[in-house]
């Protein structure tokens, strides 16, 4: 049986990326054992890091799923899993400060975040194109004459793996700098000790691996493609 070299790639980041989650989501399990100082939920650690930064107009809601935290900027919306929003642990307060340091980027104009902002259409948009292109591939449209050559079809697919990839990278220092805000307040603001600090920098760490796998396996797909197309011109 033949296996294709993206299909290895598939493969290989898929088990990287298992291997990540699967950490990721011990550590959060055993950090979510630990109390933090004044016992506050990670609703209540996001609130008052608000307010120490000024920022009153950003709401914070709880939503479904777990690790499905995340900061709207379309809509200025702290969005918290049950665990994390009612959580009173290292754990929570950690994800909760990390996702209101993005909402503290967002007030102040930090650029790296919105370039990513700006990305996000240009990713949907390079979605759509790829289930297209790949969709025709499969039913064999793109052998029809006049419609599309193989090279073309190869051009638009590095053109959208390109943008995935920017997206990707640019995403890892927005992440990464949000984690240092979190971290820095939590220390100042007296939530974590010396021994709670360590492990609410441990869980971010762990967080931040993830997109450094997507960030790596979205830039070996468009080296996959970019190959291939030079292939194809020899």
């Amino acid at each position: 049986m033949y296996f294709s070299p993206l299909l290895f790639i598939f493969l290989f980041f898929v088990v990287v990326s298992w291997i990540v989650s699967s950490k990721l989501k011990s550590k959060f399990k055993a950090y979510s054992k630990i109390p933090i100082n004044y016992g506050m939920t990670g609703a209540e650690v996001a609130q008052k890091m608000l307010r120490d930064n000024g920022l009153m107009n950003v709401q914070i809601n709880a939503v479904q799923g777990t690790l499905s935290d995340h900061y709207n900027p379309n809509n200025r919306t702290i969005n918290l899993s049950p665990e994390v929003y009612n959580g009173r642990s290292v754990a929570s307060a950690a994800v909760a400060a990390h996702e209101t340091g993005h909402a503290i980027q967002h007030a102040n104009s930090y650029s790296l975040l919105e370039f990513r902002s700006a990305l996000v259409p240009l990713q949907n948009v390079s979605a759509k194109v790829l289930n297209f292109i790949f969709i025709a591939m499969f039913i064999g449209t793109l052998a029809l004459p006049g419609i599309m050559n193989f090279n073309l079809a190869l051009q638009i697919i590095i053109v959208c793996y390109s943008i995935f990839t920017l997206a990707a990278f640019v995403t890892l220092p927005v992440e990464i700098d949000a984690s240092k805000r979190a971290l820095a307040w939590l220390n100042t603001a007296g939530i974590t000790s010396h021994d709670t600090h360590a492990k609410a920098k441990d869980a971010l760490k762990w967080a931040a691996y993830t997109y450094v796998v997507a960030a790596l396996s979205a830039l070996a797909t468009l080296m996959y493609y970019i190959m291939m197309f030079v292939g194809s011109r020899d």
